[in-house]
């Protein structure tokens, strides 16, 4: 089948991507000192209910992703695979990392952290299978108001995360550092873990891609 070891790549990319995404984020909330805007919410509503942060990053990945339909944006098979994989991949890091111990600890754990987001996030955009759930409904918004992407993910991210901190979710300098580093992180993994289609290939990444073309990689902010 003409292009099956590079979809096959891409496959495992996503997944490797996914994976490693939810591992650093459960790493990050272990460093005890501030996490991403959606993260801050889902451990607010995690703190009230007391549902798994992972678990409850699935269901809001769900209702994020119902907010398409009324903006008319299209899921591609990444953006499912972003909703099931990242959850259970908090939770399995959460089990298995140990909280930290002494400031040096947090320093490293969330170092560490946004590093291992930054490889996540390169690897799973990079493999061109759709956005994740927030980044959709970004453009999403863009689409329909005409609003700058940096407007609309402003207003979204700054009420989650008063929302999440209201709700008891963890804001600190690790917030204010994600916001200041992700970007430069990732402009570093994106080039670097990009795939590439030949051009009879692209008719068929369109419709796995959903609305994202292979040539417009966007970042998912947690968890998104």
């Amino acid at each position: 089948m003409v292009g099956l070891d590079l979809v096959t790549r891409r496959i495992i990319q996503l997944l490797l991507g996914l994976v490693l995404y939810g591992l650093a984020d459960s790493l990050m909330i272990r460093a005890a000192v501030g996490v991403d805007p959606w993260t801050v919410f889902a451990q607010g509503i995690s703190a009230r209910t007391g549902v798994g942060i992972g678990w409850v990053t699935n269901v809001v990945g769900i209702f994020v992703l119902l907010l398409w339909i009324p903006l008319r944006q299209k899921p591609g098979i990444g953006t499912v695979v972003n909703i099931i994989v990242i959850g259970p991949a908090i939770e399995l890091g959460l089990r298995l990392i140990p909280p930290a111990s002494g400031i040096w600890a947090q320093v490293l754990y969330f170092g560490g952290g946004l590093l291992m987001v930054a490889i996540g996030s390169g690897l799973y955009i990079g493999a061109r299978f759709g956005p994740g759930p927030r980044d959709g409904l970004m453009t999403g918004i863009h689409r329909r108001t005409g609003w700058p992407i940096w407007i609309g993910r402003t207003m979204v991210e700054a009420t989650v995360l008063l929302v999440g901190w209201l709700l008891g979710g963890n804001v600190g300098l690790g917030t204010l550092a994600f916001a200041l580093l992700i970007g430069p992180l990732c402009g570093w993994t994106l080039p670097l873990f990009a795939t590439h289609a030949r051009a009879k290939d692209v008719a068929t990444e369109a419709r796995l891609e959903g609305t994202v073309a292979p040539s417009t990689p966007s970042i998912d902010s947690p968890a998104n």
